[in-house]
């Protein structure tokens, strides 16, 4: 049985008795990609792949600069946020409220790092929950901000 504090610890194990330390993250890093590939390989098949498991967290953000003498402003920006989040990867999505039928994929989050989306990533199992979900809720124009091209490109 190992004692394990704050995910990190010495085990009671053979691991433990050689000084090695359990990392659960590590595990579960090791462990993700297999599982995306499992998740794939059952819906190209045809096979009714499981539902990914995600959870959604919405925030709204005003952006704007300060006003001049008349009470205008130089900019306003007024969008929502979305994180898509299965434990291991956030995909952040910005749905400006002036355009409510569509939104942009923005990139990925693994911890603290952020990444570019690849073209690639289109066909993980998170984007395309994400993309259901988006459309559900009314965003009928998707796009993704290619790391490539360093612009927005549609996701059909």
């Amino acid at each position: 049985m190992a004692a394990v504090s704050s995910g990190v610890g010495k085990c009671n194990s053979l691991a433990g008795k050689l000084g090695w330390r359990v990392n659960l993250y590590q595990i579960e890093r090791l462990y993700y990609p297999v599982w995306v590939v499992i998740w794939r390989i059952s819906a190209l098949r045809g096979r009714s792949a499981p539902a990914w498991p995600m959870t959604v967290e919405v925030s709204h953000h005003v952006e704007t600069s300060e006003p001049d003498g008349d009470g205008f402003y130089d900019y306003h920006y007024e969008y929502d946020v979305y994180e898509f989040s299965d434990g291991v990867l956030t995909l952040l999505v910005r749905a400006y409220s002036d355009e409510p039928e569509k939104a942009a994929l923005m990139g990925w989050n693994r911890g603290k790092t952020r990444y570019w989306l690849k073209k690639q990533d289109l066909h993980h199992p998170l984007v395309l929950e994400a993309a259901a979900y988006l459309r559900a809720s009314g965003k009928s124009r998707l796009d993704w901000l290619d790391r490539v091209n360093r612009g927005y490109m549609p996701f059909d």
